[in-house]
């Protein structure tokens, strides 16, 4: 199955985890773009995250060189499903940030399969998030299918 990976680039680490082990499994596996360039150490995280923090992502956006929500659309456009890794971020367990949550609106569309890594957080969006239908694995990749 071709998965597309979804989450905040905070959880970076994570999204490689999944990825290693989606493709242990047998899937074909994308990460978001920002994230497969901190994989490969070609920005640093820590150094995403203090200029998000002081003026937002803007600049790494403009050096992609292109739409990256556009791109993610149309990469899950190609996918099959996409795994929504949330953990925890800023104290939020199980966080999904407004790009994710676009993110699962566009598969949601795409009548693609949508699986949560973990439950539900407890966000003033839960009742949109419920009403999609996402599959929670609970940390079991072995679930997808």
């Amino acid at each position: 199955m071709k998965i597309v990976v979804c989450a905040s680039i905070n959880l970076t680490m994570l999204v490689k985890e999944v990825k290693d082990r989606l493709e242990k499994l047998g899937h074909e596996v994308e990460i978001p773009f920002m994230s497969q360039k901190i994989i490969a150490g070609e920005i640093s995280l820590a150094d995403f995250l203090q200029q998000k923090e002081e003026s937002g992502d803007g600049i790494f956006r403009v050096r992609a060189g292109e739409d990256l929500i556009k791109r993610y659309y149309h990469s899950i456009e190609r996918a099959d499903a996409i795994l929504v890794a949330n953990g925890e971020k800023n104290g939020v367990k199980n966080y999904i940030g407004g790009n994710v949550f676009l993110e699962i609106g566009f598969a949601h569309i795409l009548d693609k399969k949508i699986f949560l890594l973990n439950p539900l957080p407890e966000v003033s969006y839960k009742d949109e998030l419920e009403a999609i239908k996402p599959v929670i694995l609970n940390n079991n990749l072995n679930l997808i299918n």
